[in-house]
């Protein structure tokens, strides 16, 4: 009762900011606000959804994807940086300069691929094809509302536990934007899915989806894999006992998979893209009994890893990787791909 009463409450508040969102992406639309094009071919990964859906592991499943083919570039805002303007990882980069997406991104990849971060995502991806002009594959992380670069592809990412559809713009839901921005999105992927996903299911997703999107446009269903616990010095282990240390936007998939296959004693969350210091992590040491092991995310291994080797406590933490698993859709993904990225990428070069 108390939830609804909040909702009506800032329910003209929402119709505002939809309308707002709405006028706005009509006026690029209609070409009164002018888009730019990219160098490269640009494909971007976004939602409609704040935070969560996604994005990281669907970025890097692009670039294994790829990165054999093509020589790569990415390109993100980069939340939680601490600076500002074009900024290019480098391996003496951190998580305060980029980010600590784009950082993970270049500490796995940073062999196959570029990674660079500029709020500003039309002089970013100038600056890149002036200096890797024969970078001819651009992937832009989260610019799905960002009209002012007109991509080549867009991939719109929608949360299972969090549908888009069931969702309402701010301040009364989570949406950046009204459901019709899903008419923009050349393929949908439903993110997070229960392996065992029924037909069902996904029969009643497509029909919900489908009603804000371009006829013809397709979905596809992804669910997480998981790899096994590393520590941080990558050797692979079975811990007893587990704390859990995180700052993500959505740790329930996470922290129920590790209550269903681990023993978990205890969990420390912080806000996303949490910039942690070596007092936080000195603070979660005092809760943790010696055989515990500390996991973590990647996305969180890339600022905490520094800090414990400074502190000499590398042995206490570990992580664990993610990754987009297709299932049963990786053939017809694939072939999708093919259709509209590598064809062509290729008739362009």
């Amino acid at each position: 009762m108390k939830q609804s009463l909040i909702k009506l409450a800032w329910k003209p508040l929402t119709w505002l900011y939809s309308l707002v969102t709405s006028v706005r992406n009509l006026l690029y639309d209609t070409g009164l606000l002018r888009s730019f094009t990219a160098k490269q071919f640009t494909v971007v990964v976004g939602n409609l959804t704040v935070g969560g859906t996604g994005k990281t592991p669907m970025i890097e499943y692009l670039i294994r994807s790829f990165a054999r083919e093509f020589q790569l570039v990415t390109l993100s805002r980069g939340y939680g940086r601490e600076t500002r303007g074009f900024r290019q990882a480098s391996s003496q980069s951190t998580a305060r300069e980029v980010g600590d997406e784009p950082l993970q991104y270049y500490e796995k990849f940073g062999k196959n691929c570029h990674v660079a971060v500029c709020e500003d995502r039309v002089k970013g991806a100038q600056i890149l094809a002036q200096q890797w002009p024969k970078h001819n594959l651009l992937l832009l992380d989260d610019a799905f509302q960002h009209r002012r670069l007109k991509a080549d592809l867009y991939l719109l990412l929608n949360d299972f536990n969090r549908p888009f559809y069931e969702d309402e713009p701010f301040p009364g839901g989570r949406l950046r934007e009204s459901r019709q921005g899903a008419g923009r999105a050349d393929a949908v992927i439903c993110t997070k899915c229960p392996a065992d996903l029924s037909p069902g299911k996904r029969i009643e997703i497509e029909t919900a989806v489908g009603r804000y999107i371009r006829s013809g446009t397709p979905c596809f269903f992804s669910s997480i894999r998981y790899a096994s616990i590393r520590r941080f010095d990558e050797h692979i282990v079975q811990p007893g006992g587990l704390f859990v240390l995180t700052g993500i936007a959505q740790p329930e998939p996470l922290l129920h998979y590790l209550q269903e296959n681990y023993l978990v004693n205890g969990i420390k969350l912080f806000p996303d893209h949490h910039l942690f210091t070596e007092s936080d992590v000195l603070t979660v040491l005092k809760s943790v009994k010696n055989e515990e092991l500390i996991v973590t995310t990647e996305k969180d291994l890339v600022k905490l890893r520094p800090l414990t080797q400074n502190l000499n406590l590398m042995h206490r933490f570990g992580y664990i990787a993610m990754e987009v698993d297709f299932g049963s859709d990786t053939g017809r993904f694939q072939e999708w791909l093919t259709l509209h990225v590598r064809t062509p990428m290729l008739t362009r070069s």
